[in-house]
């Protein structure tokens, strides 16, 4: 019987016990073994032996540096695992707007039988495998660890610095986000930004420069498509596949799409001044997306978190054409401070949230706009981005 040793006891591993009804979890918040309601055996990471373990599958998150990771012998990833038993598969991968576009695509292909799932929230062993397609978020953690899964048809956005700390460098985040296109056959489709066209691949490749090359390349009408700024690429790349395989181009079921919270959502407070919450925008580049889509307004903007060891010249460099004011949280806030006073940008420094959000109510004016978009994740002082988001937007909704 083949011993499966499964890292991180989470939502991605406990689908795979539906694979694998014998494994054992290892988990690093596990301090003694105790089996869950489902009887399965869960341990400290520290009890893990890889003589002991034939087959080793992490959850995406764990970094490489991670001691279980340096120990395994036989690692393989989520996506690994169905390498030969899954149906037709896309991946989505790039920085900014997987989810959205994977969201999307979904939109337009669940009437040929899709199913979406992989970072997007259901893990792949709750996906049934006798879909007619697989839509798959994919984040560079699981195309780090994977060698044997492809996909049919590779969805590459922008990539832009991420998860430094985790790959280690830009140039290993770039390489586990290009690992897919490697690795495709013949008969394989990847659609990816211009710079990286001549990625060595067997797949047709089709890259885009802009919005408007990847709207002439598949005959898009952009003036019939309803999303603009930043979602505008997503409800493309969405559209191309399902031109792709069905040879359809259809602008009123894009345009039916709703947008989840989230990402560059609009409201106003009680003196109809505009405050927008962006707050899934994590990294560099989606905050300047953010910016560029209020570009003929003052901004007051709400900077800060974990930043996950990113260099942040590049954002100071755009703000510094900017005109903004901005308001410095978290625990990268003293890091902007300084980067504000060398690019001599106009700033505040907040103890949290709250109070960024009660300096701005002091200072906004009716022809301005209000913006958290924080160019850095939220878990140094919240649950979630989602619990930031949340919480800006029940102080705005309580301004009087």
């Amino acid at each position: 019987m083949q011993r499966v040793s499964l890292f991180g006891y989470g939502k991605t591993t406990k689908a795979l016990t539906k694979l694998f009804p014998n494994a054992i979890f290892y988990d690093d918040k596990v301090s003694k073994p105790f089996r869950d309601d489902n009887g399965f055996r869960v341990k400290p990471s520290s009890e893990f032996n890889p003589k002991y373990s034939d087959l080793e599958i992490p959850s995406p998150g764990i970094p490489p540096s991670n001691p279980l990771i340096l120990q395994a012998k036989n690692l393989i990833s989520e996506y690994d695992c169905f390498a030969k038993n899954s149906p037709l598969s896309i991946w989505i991968s790039g920085t900014n707007g997987k989810t959205t576009t994977t969201q999307m695509m979904q939109h337009l292909l669940k009437d040929k039988g899709s199913e979406a799932g992989g970072n997007i929230g259901t893990p792949l062993g709750d996906l049934s495998q006798d879909a007619d397609m697989w839509i798959l978020e994919t984040s560079s953690f699981t195309t780090h660890y994977t060698n044997l899964a492809v996909p049919n048809i590779y969805v590459l956005l922008p990539i832009n610095p991420d998860h430094l700390s985790w790959h280690g460098d830009m140039d290993e985040y770039v390489k586990a986000k290009l690992k897919p296109m490697t690795n495709m056959k013949e008969g394989e489709i990847a659609i990816v930004p211009h710079n990286y066209k001549d990625v060595k691949t067997s797949a047709h490749v089709i890259s885009y420069k802009d919005e408007n090359d990847l709207a002439s390349y598949f005959e898009i009408d952009t003036q019939k498509v309803n999303f603009k700024g930043a979602f505008l690429m997503d409800a493309l790349l969405a559209m191309a596949v399902d031109k792709i395989l069905f040879d359809r181009v259809d602008y009123e079921k894009i345009n039916s799409f709703v947008l989840d919270p989230h990402r560059q959502e609009e409201l106003r407070d009680s003196k109809n001044r505009l405050w927008v919450n962006d707050t899934k925008a994590t990294n560099i580049d989606a905050t300047i997306a953010a910016l560029q889509r209020y570009k003929k307004l003052h901004v007051h903007l709400i900077l800060g978190g974990d930043d996950k060891g990113v260099d942040l010249s590049e954002l100071f460099e755009y703000l510094k054409n900017c005109s903004v004011k901005i308001y410095n949280i978290g625990s990268n806030k003293e890091k902007l401070s300084e980067l504000a006073k060398e690019y001599n940008i106009e700033f505040e420094l907040c103890q949290n949230l709250a109070d960024a959000i009660d300096k701005i109510d002091k200072n906004l004016t009716g022809s301005e706009v209000a913006l958290l978009s924080p160019a850095a994740s939220s878990l140094d002082e919240f649950s979630s981005y989602a619990q930031r988001g949340d919480e800006f937007k029940e102080a705005v909704q309580n301004i009087s």
